[in-house]
């Protein structure tokens, strides 16, 4: 193990740039840690220059955002014949697409909150506050707001006002050309990380967000001190079991390889909701991947330089 030589791709030019490159950073340590030879390259026009020239063992995707999770980057890596950790590029278009994956979900009988997608010109050609009152009169209130693609809570907005929906409407379309709008779901909200071993995709602890203000936004996650984190999450022991199982299955009905988390809510009932699955989760000081892999006594450079030989040994 010790000779592999990783490519650890981070950067991009999406708007999770910046964590990507923490990520990045962090994940090349951890493999060096385990005897790994890393290379940390951004995801831009030199990219296949390198792969061509230095031909690395495997390649590690530790983008978020854009090109690194809508299985762009992968397609590539798959053109030039490299091995990769993580999800092919079909699947992660799956993923990264959060009604698509929604749908996948509720089409097996698994609870996620009823939502509608709303593009960005049907407001423009319809009328916005016609729309607006059609949207509350069919979800209700509150409501949660979001780009239909992309992550880090980047545009996500609750609200419990119809007074608030222009704005947060505005806000979440600034990210992306179509909204998600879902029925908020009061509750606990977990992570639950799946890795892929030799007998399937495996749960790890999930962990419990509790964040200052009540909200997971994009300052939340990445501004130390602004969320606490409980890990195993403080649950029943039959909730616990149920959460894990919803992101095994999430993992398997979208086709997801290696590793994905899977965001959900806990309602008062007990019952975990899904959210959405991310197919290359962060790696920072405050993510919650590094969490539960610590929870499972287990380190960060082992569980990715064993996905590493897993990728090698695909390509055998």
């Amino acid at each position: 193990m010790s000779e592999r030589w990783v490519a650890v791709l981070a950067g991009g030019l999406s708007h999770e740039r910046e964590v990507s490159l923490r990520s990045g950073r962090r994940l090349s340590a951890a493999l060096r840690s385990v005897g790994m030879t890393v290379a940390e390259w951004d995801a831009d026009a030199r990219l296949l220059t390198h792969i061509e020239q230095e031909r690395p063992d495997a390649v590690v995707v530790a983008l978020h955002g854009g090109e690194g999770e809508n299985g762009a980057v992968q397609a590539v890596l798959d053109m030039l014949g490299v091995p990769y950790v993580g999800t092919g590029p079909h699947a992660c278009r799956r993923a990264w697409d959060k009604p698509t994956a929604k749908a996948e979900l509720a089409r097996a009988g698994l609870a996620t909150p009823d939502w509608v997608v709303l593009p960005h010109a049907t407001f423009r050609e319809l009328g916005a506050q016609a729309v607006l009152d059609a949207l509350v009169a069919k979800l209700g209130l509150p409501l949660m707001l979001k780009p239909d693609q992309g992550g880090s809570a980047l545009g996500a907005h609750v609200v419990r006002d119809a007074a608030e929906l222009p704005s947060a409407m505005v806000g979440a379309l600034s990210y992306g050309d179509a909204v998600l709008v879902e029925q908020y779901v009061e509750g606990t909200e977990v992570a639950i990380s799946v890795l892929d071993g030799p007998d399937g995709p495996e749960a790890l602890p999930a962990v419990q967000i509790e964040a200052a203000d009540g909200i997971y936004d994009y300052t939340a996650r990445y501004t130390a001190g602004l969320t606490s984190y409980r890990t195993p999450a403080d649950l029943p022991p039959e909730v616990a079991a149920a959460a894990g199982e919803l992101a095994v299955a999430a993992h398997r009905l979208l086709g997801l390889r290696d590793i994905s988390r899977t965001d959900a809510i806990i309602d008062r009932h007990g019952v975990p909701h899904f959210l959405e699955v991310n197919v290359s989760p962060g790696l920072t000081e405050t993510s919650l991947l590094p969490m539960a892999v610590e929870a499972a006594d287990r380190s960060l450079g082992e569980v990715f330089a064993g996905l590493v030989e897993r990728a090698i040994a695909r390509a055998c």
